[in-house]
C-alpha cells in the first residue's frame, strides 16, 4: 500500500488519461503476470469458475434454470473485488517484494476492515437490482408464467413478440447497470487496496477516471465483457484463465493512470 505520514489525510492520487495504448499494456502486463505467478491466477480464478458452477447448480434445485442467463452476466461483475489477490499479486511483481501464500492472503483477508469492504456493499447493491430488475421485466412482459426450462425460455425469448421486447428492454437496462457498475469499480477497487482512501472518495475517482478518458475506458469495459462472456461458455471453465488475467490487467491499468509504473 501506498504510505501515508502519520496524522494525514490521505488524498486520491491524480490519474491522467488513459490511452489506446494503456489498454494495450495493461493487458500484456496481465498476461506477464499470470505467466509469471500462474497458480496464484488459477487459485483466484478458481473462485471465479467454481462460483459460477454452484450458482447454476442452486438454480437448478430451486427450478429456475432461466436465471443462469442474467446470473451468469451479473456474476462475474462482482469480480473486481474477488480480485484483490490479483490486485496484491501484482503490485508485488511491478515492486519487486517477496510473492508468498501468506502474503497474498493476509492482504485479501485484511480487506474486510479496510474500505474495500464497503464497496463489496456497492458491488452487491447494483448486482441485486439487475436480478430484480429481470424478475420485474420478466413479470411486465411474460406475466407470472416465465418457463421452467431453459430451452423453452430461450425459445419464448427468440421467437414471441414479448420475448423479443424483454430481450430488448433488459439488455438496455443491464447495459446501464453494468455502465454504472463498471464506473464504480474500474478504478475504485484497485486504489483502495492500494491507498487509505475512503469509498466514496474512491467511487468518485473511479467515475472522474471514467468521464476523462471515456473511449478508451469504455472499449476496456467491452473488452472485458466479452472475454468474460467468452470465459462462461465453456461450463465456466474459462474463467479460471481469463479472470486472472483480467485481475491482473485492471490493476496495471489502475497503476498506469496513477503514474505508478510506465508501460512496457
Amino acid at each position: 500500500m501506498t504510505d501515508v505520514p502519520s496524522g494525514a489525510v490521505p488524498r486520491a492520487p491524480k490519474l491522467r488519461a488513459i490511452a489506446w495504448q494503456d489498454i494495450v499494456a495493461a493487458l500484456k502486463l496481465g498476461i506477464r503476470d499470470f505467466a509469471r505467478a500462474p497458480l496464484y491466477g488459477l487459485f483466484f480464478g478458481g473462485f471465479f469458475a467454481l462460483g459460477g458452477v454452484a450458482i447454476f447448480l442452486f438454480l437448478g434445485v430451486f427450478d429456475a434454470p432461466w436465471m443462469i442467463i442474467p446470473i451468469a452476466i451479473g456474476f462475474p461483475l462482482v469480480g473486481p473485488f474477488a480480485a484483490a489477490g490479483l490486485y496484491e499479486v501484482s503490485r508485488r511483481l511491478a515492486r519487486g517484494e517477496p510473492l508468498t501464500w501468506k502474503a497474498v492472503l493476509i492482504t485479501v483477508f485484511r480487506q474486510r476492515e479496510r474500505q474495500l469492504g464497503w464497496m463489496a456493499f456497492v458491488v452487491l447493491f447494483i448486482f441485486w437490482v439487475w436480478v430484480y430488475q429481470v424478475r420485474i421485466l420478466l413479470a411486465i412482459f411474460m406475466g407470472f408464467s416465465a418457463p421452467s426450462s431453459l430451452d423453452r425460455f430461450m425459445t419464448v425469448v427468440l421467437t414471441t413478440q414479448s420475448g423479443i421486447t424483454f430481450l430488448a428492454v433488459g439488455t438496455l437496462v443491464g447495459l446501464v447497470l453494468a455502465l454504472i457498475l463498471f464506473s464504480a469499480t474500474v478504478v475504485a477497487m484497485p486504489l483502495l487496496l492500494d491507498t487509505e482512501l475512503d469509498f466514496v472518495t474512491a467511487l468518485i475517482t473511479s467515475f472522474q477516471a471514467v468521464a476523462r478518458s471515456p473511449l478508451p475506458m469504455l472499449g476496456w469495459g467491452i473488452i472485458v465483457t466479452a472475454l468474460t462472456l467468452l470465459a462462461l461458455a465453456p461450463a465456466f471453465l474459462g474463467l479460471v484463465v481469463i479472470m486472472p488475467v483480467l485481475g491482473h490487467a485492471t490493476w496495471h491499468l489502475y497503476a498506469l493512470a496513477a503514474g505508478r509504473e510506465t508501460a512496457p
